[in-house]
């Protein structure tokens, strides 16, 4: 049986903490689809075409990943390919307990499970927001982003 999980997200832009749950994620999946959630509300950095390009190229030698977009509930497109599960990452309290009820639902109305795994301690103050705004502000955000990440 292959075992195949979303990773979903902004993802804007992918960091060495997304890189981290992926990493360790294939220890646990046959098969990691990074799934880029549209939404039009938030404002976001870069296109939802140059995030797909840049991740798409980060993971290009390994097989086992894909990247993919998606406007739909988050198990919708997890059942649309196929995803039997659910990736998240928890940096804090507050990110477990939303991602818990969220996990719960998704659940409930999908049969859709989710598996969380914790940030390693050294990457939680890292997130996409900090990156953007120090990317805004013309700092140098090499080691927040994976190695290899093509931010041009």
């Amino acid at each position: 049986m292959n075992k195949k999980a979303i990773f979903p997200g902004t993802f804007d832009p992918f960091t060495i903490g997304h890189q981290s749950l992926v990493d360790r994620a294939l220890n646990l999946f046959d098969e990691i689809v990074i799934a880029i959630g549209v939404n039009e509300t938030k404002k976001n950095y870069f296109s939802l075409d140059k995030r797909i390009e840049m991740i798409r190229d980060l993971f290009k030698e390994d097989k086992r990943i894909s990247v993919e977009k998606y406007d739909c509930l988050t198990v919708d497109f997890a059942q649309q390919v196929g995803a039997d599960f659910i990736l998240r990452g928890v940096r804090t309290v507050g990110d477990f307990e939303y991602e818990k009820t969220i996990a719960d639902m998704n659940r409930k109305i999908s049969g859709v499970e989710t598996y969380v795994l914790f940030t390693e301690p050294e990457l939680t103050h890292i997130s996409s927001t900090i990156v953007r705004e120090l990317l805004r502000y013309g700092h140098d955000i090499s080691d927040l982003v994976p190695k290899g990440l093509k931010i041009d």
